[in-house]
């Protein structure tokens, strides 16, 4: 008797097309929308997937369009999501995203923040103050904003899971100074974090990408050193010790998936590169 009851339990809960890593869950992620380009993007490939796994998605972005174009893949497959405009870099923003959440969904089980810019960064000695500070403000301040008024919803459910993208930049050596220390910030922030509140059984970790194909990096930089994309790739390509080709989106998306699951509930306060061994050559 015992056991056909298991069956049924698990048969009732496990259901066609349904995958139950995050099922019920719900997840927040900032940055759910993309650069406009030929690939996807590492926030749109992680909605897309957190859907796909069962979780409900509040799909947070400054660019409504490009936010709802996710909600549009989403809803396709049959999932769950919503889309929420702020700007990460305003804390009245990253507060009432954490309440509507909370309004729609009741509870607030994964934050995910993939937000991150590099445009007009430089080494030193030329990059002017003004760049800094908004390198500072958009990749290091806002997720700490971001992650502040979660947090506090966080610890009343006493359950949670931060991640937070970084970059490989933040430990390799880079000529890119506001980028470099901002991502070092990111590891940093969210070791603090996961200290601050393990007692509480709120879980924080932080995923460092390599080189990516993503509309982000192939775009942008192709654009600044007005090279043919493919020409880039080539580039990048050559770069990564792993078959020597770059990762995608989906490999962010898919680390995110693990870390946000209950297969990763013992692991917090750790930085875990997804980047085909670059950061492995260090030393």
């Amino acid at each position: 008797m015992y056991f056909i009851q298991i069956f049924v339990y698990y048969a009732n809960l496990v259901k066609p097309g349904v995958s139950v890593r995050i099922h019920d869950k719900v997840a927040i992620v900032v940055g759910a929308g993309q650069t406009p380009g030929e690939t996807i993007g590492n926030g749109r490939a992680t909605a897309l997937l957190f859907a796909r796994e069962g979780a409900k998605v509040l799909l947070v972005d400054r660019d409504e369009q490009s936010a709802a174009e996710t909600q549009q893949l989403i809803t396709a497959e049959g999932g769950d999501s919503a889309v929420c405009i702020a700007d990460i870099t305003r804390e009245a923003d990253c507060r009432r995203f954490a309440g509507e959440c909370l309004k729609r969904y009741g509870r607030i089980d994964i934050l995910q923040n993939v937000v991150g810019i590099g445009t007009g960064d430089r080494g030193p000695t030329s990059l002017d103050a003004e760049t800094f500070e908004h390198l500072m403000e958009v990749n290091l301040k806002g997720m700490f904003f971001s992650c502040k008024h979660v947090i506090p919803h966080m610890r009343e459910q006493g359950s949670g899971v931060i991640t937070n993208i970084s970059s490989g930049a933040a430990v390799m050596s880079v000529p890119l100074l506001g980028y470099k220390v901002s991502k070092a910030g990111v590891n940093a922030l969210t070791h603090t974090i996961a200290m601050g509140n393990a007692e509480r059984g709120i879980r924080a970790n932080v995923v460092m990408p390599g080189l990516l194909d993503t509309p982000m990096a192939i775009e942008s930089h192709a654009a600044a050193r007005g090279v043919d994309r493919n020409q880039l790739r080539l580039e990048r390509n050559r770069a990564v010790p792993l078959n020597r080709k770059m990762g995608t989106a989906w490999d962010v998306a898919h680390a995110s998936l693990f870390l946000a699951s209950d297969e990763a509930g013992f692991i917090t306060g750790i930085v875990l590169p997804v980047d085909g061994g670059q950061s492995a050559r260090i030393g």
